[in-house]
């Protein structure tokens, strides 16, 4: 593999890291007190998750990706609108995303969904007065953020040379 094919992966997350956390930080700004460093964290985080060496493994990870953040937010807004941050509640939180997940066949976006809900949860600890929808909410734009970037930076980016042969996963669409 040429040095230019393996410093591909490398520059693209480093990219769209770059570009989401701008995205994340100056969206988040628009709401005063809901932390937009926080925001720039979240989408930054969204688009190295999401970012794959190929097109269709990207797409597969952004579906993960939005459809965990979703689950976790709601279950996060719903915990936060009843009751205050607490550890052993975060806990909770986590193994009812999960199980939710599972109970509704998508087990493997249960991970991504219980990151979202520290995410939501911690945030809320770092701040007790945010209300927990808009911040749940916030938090899955972020992600959405970061997932967009991600697809849409892999889609732009030129294709790999022919040089780099089918096998490599730089070269598969």
């Amino acid at each position: 593999m040429r040095r230019a094919e393996r410093l591909r992966l490398p520059a693209q997350i480093a990219l769209a890291a770059l570009l989401a956390y701008a995205l994340g930080f100056a969206f988040t700004s628009l709401f005063p007190g809901y932390l937009p460093k926080i925001g720039g964290l979240w989408s930054a985080i969204s688009a190295i998750v999401v970012t794959q060496g190929s097109r269709k493994d990207t797409a597969s990870s952004a579906s993960l990706r939005l459809l965990g953040s979703a689950i976790g937010a709601i279950t996060s807004a719903i915990y936060l609108t009843l009751l205050p941050f607490h550890p052993i509640g975060m806990a909770a939180t986590i193994f009812a995303t999960v199980l939710i997940c599972q109970a509704i066949n998508v087990p493997s976006h249960g991970r991504l969904a219980a990151i979202t809900v520290i995410v939501i949860m911690v945030t809320a600890s770092l701040d007790p007065s945010l209300s927990p929808g808009l911040n749940a909410l916030l938090r899955f734009a972020e992600s959405g953020i970061g997932t967009g970037v991600a697809v849409l930076e892999v889609r732009l980016w030129p294709p790999a040379s022919a040089s780099s042969g089918p096998s490599s996963p730089a070269a598969r669409p």
